[in-house]
């Protein structure tokens, strides 16, 4: 049955009032924003939660402060870990606060500023914090000893046997001049020992770090002062993480 027209005045003037209703409202400026955010999204935007970046923390050590005791002291990992290691993440946090750096990973803020002169503080902070919780990770309480059969295999496809790699390496740590860290990477399918200085790491080059020792002074000073190959020598006997270095070189 059909309405009488003033009937259906009254009927259309209610959809109406009721598409302006409060609800109503609500509910399709709420479908607006979420298209709006949908499309900006999806055109590489990114959401008010993403752009309020978590800095960038002090990982954990992987064992106690004596747990690499006696070649290693307690003493010298609370300096290097609690005042080096961490003073590189306060800094790198307050070089980045604000900036396009302040949501990205480690490894990315390290790749956009390596070789940028200008941005040589925020690159040093990065690949610092990157360096040294690589180096925590190489070494291990009762580490040392002899490699995992895969590992020695490795070794020996590349330098020819475990101790001509152990005497690369000791190479590498002992010849670079002033501070740095000494590598032993992945170059394509061979492994090599490498150094570099200061806190450049072989992730710029192409290449993957397989474990690394640091060379840096505050890194064996209290415990061997000048004494820099003794220092070398007890890491890889001592406390080299073979496993982990099987890890990444797989």
């Amino acid at each position: 049955m059909r309405h009488p027209p003033t009937k259906r005045k009254e009927a259309d003037m209610k959809k109406i009032d009721a598409s302006n209703s409060p609800i109503a409202l609500s509910r399709r400026s709420f479908l607006i924003a979420s298209t709006a955010s949908v499309a900006w999204l999806a055109m590489g935007g990114r959401s008010r939660t993403a752009q309020a970046a978590a800095p960038i923390v002090l990982p954990p050590l992987p064992y106690a402060e004596n747990a690499l005791e006696p070649v290693i002291s307690a003493k010298t990992i609370s300096f290097h870990y609690g005042k080096h290691h961490k003073g590189y993440v306060d800094n790198l946090n307050k070089l980045i606060a604000g900036t396009e750096y302040a949501d990205l990973p480690l490894e990315k803020i390290i790749i956009d500023t390596a070789g940028h002169t200008e941005k040589a503080a925020i690159f040093n902070n990065a690949a610092q914090i990157w360096n040294h919780t690589f180096y925590w990770k190489s070494m291990i309480p009762k580490g040392g000893g002899e490699p995992p059969n895969a590992m020695k295999r490795k070794m020996e496809a590349s330098f020819g046997s475990v101790e001509a790699c152990k005497k690369e390496l000791l190479g590498a740590a002992v010849s670079q001049f002033g501070s740095g860290w000494a590598w032993l990477v992945l170059d394509g399918n061979k492994l090599k020992a490498v150094k570099t200085a200061n806190a450049d790491v072989p992730l710029t080059t192409g290449m993957k770090p397989v474990l690394t020792v640091d060379v840096w002074e505050h890194a064996y000073y209290l415990d061997y002062q000048n004494r820099r190959a003794d220092y070398v020598h007890a890491v890889l006997d001592k406390l080299i993480n073979w496993e982990f270095a099987l890890q990444n070189a797989t």
